[in-house]
């Protein structure tokens, strides 16, 4: 029987308007169900793409649950281009950022604490925080702890 993984819960908050000019960007979902527009570096969107056709076995197995509206009929996308950051897993729907951490995360744990405060702060985006071994050893442990959280975001 699988055990129920800790989950590390990152705050955020609204943005205003969009900003204009060269940007690319994508809605999002404030707490108040306004949609706000996040904007990106538009170079990441040639990364984001080489990551898609690399993924990591985590994140391929990841990929399998979430794809498709296959979890709880909600639409993730991967390699997400948000801000000057690329989301592992996007739920718009949610305001929800599912990373998949290996081992380089572990010597940059203040990047990423500092990344999901700024999805945060600025667009109410959670970022929800799962460790390779997890997803590959512990795939049933990772579906439950999402599940649960996805059961108590959706009450409110």
């Amino acid at each position: 029987m699988a055990t129920k993984l800790t989950q590390k819960k990152i705050p955020v908050h609204p943005v205003s308007s969009p900003e204009k000019g060269r940007l690319g960007g994508v809605l999002s979902r404030s707490k108040a169900g306004v949609s706000d527009f996040i904007t990106y570096n538009p170079k990441l969107k040639e990364y984001a793409r080489q990551n898609r056709q690399n993924p990591t076995a985590a994140e391929q197995k990841m990929w399998q649950i979430l794809r498709d509206k296959q979890f709880g009929h909600l639409k993730f996308t991967r390699q997400k281009p948000l801000l000057t950051f690329i989301a592992d897993f996007y739920c718009a729907e949610l305001s929800l950022v599912i990373e998949i951490d290996g081992d380089s995360h572990a010597e940059q744990e203040e990047y990423d604490n500092l990344r999901g405060d700024i999805l945060k702060e600025r667009f109410g985006i959670e970022v929800l925080r799962f460790n390779n071994a997890d997803v590959l050893q512990n795939t049933e442990g990772v579906y439950d702890s999402l599940e649960e959280y996805v059961k108590e975001k959706t009450r409110r």
